[in-house]
């Protein structure tokens, strides 16, 4: 059996009266993710994790943000696709691990929800996929409530 990891890493400003998306959920605050899909920035950097174990790329390479197929685009069918992709090329997903840094709001009261969706999304039971969140004591862009990011690494294997 083959294994690989990868390692995903994603990035969004924040702007005044937009919707927030993170790990497929609707969180309420008065800031949410400028982007070109719903900018649910967790899954973005869960996808590159997936694409990046596989070699196959990056999200913007298969979901480019110049293509009008893709605005506004729940991100959740993006991550079907990068697994319906892993799966084709003979790949299963062994787990994920995620982290989310943002100062506000606090994350906690989603994470559960989050897993639920992603697993659902993946295939994957709930224990098998972590999310984890972090304020970065009010430094950088992430402090600053400017933007969020998120990391994720995933173990993949070929079946």
């Amino acid at each position: 059996m083959n294994f690989r990891i990868g390692h995903g890493y994603d990035v969004h400003a924040l702007g005044d009266g937009l919707r927030l998306v993170i790990g497929g959920v609707e969180i309420p605050h008065s800031k949410g993710c400028i982007a070109h899909s719903d900018g649910d920035v967790l899954v973005h950097a869960i996808c590159d994790a997936l694409l990046g174990a596989a070699a196959l790329g990056d999200i913007g390479k298969h979901f480019p943000d110049t293509s009008a197929e893709f605005k506004g685009i729940d991100s959740l069918l993006l991550l079907g696709r990068v697994v319906a992709l892993l799966n084709k090329e003979g790949y299963q997903i062994a787990n994920i691990d995620s982290t989310i840094a943002m100062q506000r709001p606090k994350l906690r009261p989603y994470i559960d929800l989050m897993r639920e969706r992603i697993a659902e999304t993946t295939g994957l039971s709930v224990e098998q996929v972590s999310v984890k969140a972090t304020t970065t004591e009010h430094l950088g862009f992430e402090g600053e409530e400017k933007g969020v990011s998120a990391t994720a690494v995933c173990l993949i294997k070929s079946f």
